[in-house]
C-alpha cells in the first residue's frame, strides 16, 4: 500500500503542469513581441516606413 500511496504523491498535478505549458507559452509570445516591436522602431527610426 506504501508504494501506491507514493506513486501518486510523485505525480506530478496536471493542472500545475498546464499552468506552467500556458506560462511559458505566455512569456515566449510576449518576449517575441517586444522583440518585433523593438525592431520595428529601430527600422522607423533609420526612415523605413511601412507605408
Amino acid at each position: 500500500m506504501e508504494n501506491a500511496e507514493l506513486r501518486t504523491e510523485a505525480r506530478p498535478n496536471r493542472l500545475r503542469q498546464l499552468a506552467w505549458l500556458v506560462g511559458i507559452w505566455a512569456a515566449g509570445v510576449g518576449g517575441l513581441g517586444v522583440v518585433a516591436m523593438f525592431i520595428r522602431l529601430m527600422m522607423e527610426a533609420a526612415g523605413m516606413r511601412s507605408h
